[in-house]
């Protein structure tokens, strides 16, 4: 039978409006880009302000490329208060164990990516845990696919929060800024890594990225290695084994749309047994010291390899190093990369 353990029916407004946060969070990122788009096709066709939407429309062409040419940042919706509600219903940190120099640029390889990447959202594209007290002089860049970028209304609370998209030119344009001063954040897995989001597991893909080490060694970027401890806690997920007939159908829509398409297990608003809501868990999104990379502006494949070798050497020595600060049973968590 099952067990539903249910919220207390007091609880504080701050809690609540924390929980709210966090919903919100989840429907924004899974949901707010085809609801978006739904109520501008039902403006267009079905009231008389199809007019406005048209115009909209014209703009997004116009501003089309502006995600490949470092965004439009805004340091007011990057401030807003709404973010330190999200923070502090884990709560979310953020943690630096080496200064990082403002006159360069940066590439931040963050893992896990978990079902949503909130401790990379939370710390990258919003101000709430103090990026700019923590790294003065740095402006950070989350980059996500393209396509997030041509969907209505969401793609300008994403330009606004500082993300661009996770092209090559894009990246490259961002590595490449003549005085330095941008980290570009990647989540390397992607979406794919989803799949393999489950609590108190830390599995990465790795073995067949190979794309931002190219970038890396053309613009002689240092790598700089993130973890996110506590990231695969907030949910669960339905089960789905390599080779059933659900991971099959998760894994076509993956390909053809970019979003993995996880059955979320968090909580609800006023239980905590099951629903879309994440749990409260606390993540520490830890920033490692740089790797230095040497600038080769046609790098060989042999090239790439060796960098990507001592790069994932350099993240393994960073995960058993800062593990012990932030995960229950240490001894027995390991960075499994595939």
């Amino acid at each position: 039978m099952l067990r539903i353990k249910f919220a207390p029916l007091k609880t504080p407004l701050e809690r609540r409006l924390q929980t709210l946060a966090a919903a919100c969070w989840f429907v924004t990122l899974a949901f707010g880009g085809t609801l978006c788009l739904a109520a501008v096709l039902y403006l267009t066709f079905y009231t008389r302000l199809w007019w406005l939407t048209l115009l909209y429309g014209a703009f997004i062409f116009y501003d089309r490329d502006v995600c490949n040419k470092g965004g439009r940042s805004s340091d007011w919706v990057r401030r807003w208060a709404w973010w330190s509600y999200l923070r502090d219903y884990f709560p979310l940190k953020l943690v630096k164990t080496a200064d990082l120099d403002a006159s360069r640029n940066y590439l931040f390889c963050a893992f896990p990516h978990g079902m949503l990447s909130t401790g990379a959202f939370g710390s990258f594209a919003t101000e709430a845990l103090g990026f700019a007290e923590l790294f003065p002089g740095l402006r950070p860049h989350l980059v996500t696919l393209a396509g997030h970028f041509l969907l209505p209304v969401t793609r300008e609370l994403a330009l606004s929060c500082g993300s661009c998209s996770s092209s090559a030119e894009s990246m490259g344009y961002l590595l490449s800024r003549p005085g330095g001063g941008h980290a570009t954040v990647l989540i390397v897995g992607g979406a794919a890594e989803s799949f393999y989001c489950r609590p108190g597991s830390y599995r990465i893909i790795l073995r067949r990225r190979k794309g931002f080490i190219k970038l890396a060694l053309k613009h002689g970027t240092p790598l700089v290695p993130v973890v996110s401890f506590g990231e695969t806690d907030l949910y669960d997920q339905v089960s789905n084994p390599e080779g059933s007939w659900l991971r099959w159908v998760q894994d076509q829509f993956r390909k053809v749309f970019g979003i993995a398409p996880i059955i979320p297990i968090g909580r609800g608003f006023f239980q905590y047994s099951f629903g879309f809501i994440p749990r409260r868990c606390p993540v520490f999104t830890v920033v490692g010291r740089p790797m230095e990379v040497e600038k080769i502006p046609d790098p060989s494949r042999q090239q790439v390899d060796e960098v990507h070798q001592r790069f994932t050497d350099h993240l393994l020595a960073f995960f058993e190093a800062e593990k012990h600060k932030y995960v229950k049973e240490p001894d027995k968590t390991l960075l499994e990369i595939e």
